[in-house]
């Protein structure tokens, strides 16, 4: 009895829906990386002994290069939500324009990505392997940037939007509130991700100086954050 409970708990059905999307498994494997690259960065300041650091780092590239893996080819769905964004008629223009920004960036991103899989697996050496990661990096941090000007763009109208809800006395916006906090909500937890993400980034291309420790945190916490919105997603 007690273990049909466990087998037909919700919280069992919620789980296999979130482990069957491959979204939800790179999130999770993602937090694990960063994670191990904080725990990694910070043993090492500590003076602990490399065998203490060493599971952690290999944990590091091992789970890396394995998401590397499993988004191979995603770039063509980035190329189809561009072209998907600039054929909309209904988008507002700066929303419109930042959609395909964003959606270009991480197609590209990707794209260098996987093309430099041989050489990030070990299978064949690339000799432009690093031209090849640092031109993903910059595709990367461009469809950041886009993503974060999308987010305040958007923050902005809905803060207008729903000061101009909350001045009505109208018992019918009580609704439109709502579906206003909701966005914004959603809107500020993009953001936060999106500004911890473009340090992986900008750490890469040297444009920033910033240790491991606080890298592998910035991406613990974005991670983090991509599994609760998945998690949400999946109920």
């Amino acid at each position: 009895m007690v273990a049909d409970a466990l087998v037909y708990h919700p919280t069992v059905s919620h789980y296999l829906k979130f482990v069957a999307t491959t979204i939800g498994r790179d999130k999770v494997l993602r937090t694990l990386q960063y994670f191990s690259r904080f725990l990694a960065w910070y043993l090492y300041r500590t003076n602990r002994p490399l065998s203490t650091i060493a599971p952690f780092d290999a944990t590091k590239k091992q789970l890396g290069t394995a998401r590397k893996l499993m988004r191979v080819g995603k770039f063509v769905e980035h190329f189809k939500a561009a072209a998907v964004a600039s054929d909309s008629t209904s988008l507002d223009p700066v929303i419109k324009a930042t959609s395909v920004g964003r959606q270009l960036g991480y197609a590209f991103y990707m794209l260098f990505d996987s093309a430099n899989i041989l050489d990030a697996t070990g299978i064949k050496k690339n000799t432009h392997s690093v031209k090849l990661l640092r031109t993903a990096n910059q595709a990367w941090l461009s469809g950041i940037s886009f993503s974060i000007l999308q987010s305040l763009y958007a923050l902005y109208g809905l803060r207008s939007r729903s000061a101009t809800v909350a001045a009505s006395s109208d018992p019918e916006k009580v609704v439109e509130q709502k579906k206003v906090a909701k966005e914004l909500n959603a809107i500020k937890v993009q953001l936060v991700s999106d500004l911890c993400d473009i340090t992986i980034p900008a750490t890469a291309l040297g444009w920033v100086q910033l240790d491991d420790g606080i890298v592998g945190l910035a991406g613990t916490t974005s991670s983090l954050l991509g599994v609760w919105s998945q998690w949400k997603k999946t109920a």
